[in-house]
């Protein structure tokens, strides 16, 4: 993503993150992005991996350029993105992380915590994830590789 680009974002949540998807959706439209929310559409309980996968299947599908994600800590959901073949999502709490997660990791989904980051923090690191380009060079690679992984943990063939 480069600054100053429009991108078309995906963006969910559960219950916990409801609050703070709201703000963040009004803030990165206001900002010109088109996006597409993928609900939660309450704070009434509900089970953060189904709207993880939504998010996350709509970047793996191209149908998204990026995600949000937002639940009460952003770590739920970024396991649950991060099991979809070609999603890198990654939780972050401040600027830095996300600005080295996009530049290091190519990353595409941002996972928020609505128990962990104010309304304020949120917007800057969105604001930064959305702005801030992959460096590409060494990183190319080591995302590569990311994206080829299907190893299993040691032993987990003697397992079955």
């Amino acid at each position: 993503m480069k600054a100053g680009t429009t991108v078309k974002i995906s963006i969910g949540c559960d219950h916990a993150g409801f609050a703070l998807k709201e703000h963040v959706r009004a803030r990165v439209a206001a900002a010109g992005h088109e996006v597409d929310d993928a609900g939660t559409f309450s704070d009434e309980s509900v089970d953060y991996p189904d709207f993880a996968a939504k998010v996350a299947l709509a970047v793996a599908q191209g149908k998204a350029d990026c995600g949000i994600i937002v639940c009460g800590t952003g770590l739920g959901v970024a396991m649950t993105a991060n099991r979809v073949r070609g999603v890198r999502a990654a939780p972050c709490t401040n600027q830095f992380a996300a600005e080295m997660t996009r530049r290091h990791n190519d990353a595409n989904v941002l996972c928020l915590g609505g128990r962990l980051v104010t309304k304020e923090v949120a917007e800057r690191i969105a604001d930064v994830f959305l702005s801030t380009p992959f460096e590409g060079g060494r990183h190319a690679r080591r995302v590569a590789k990311i994206d080829s992984s299907t190893a299993e943990a040691p032993g987990a063939e003697e397992d079955r």
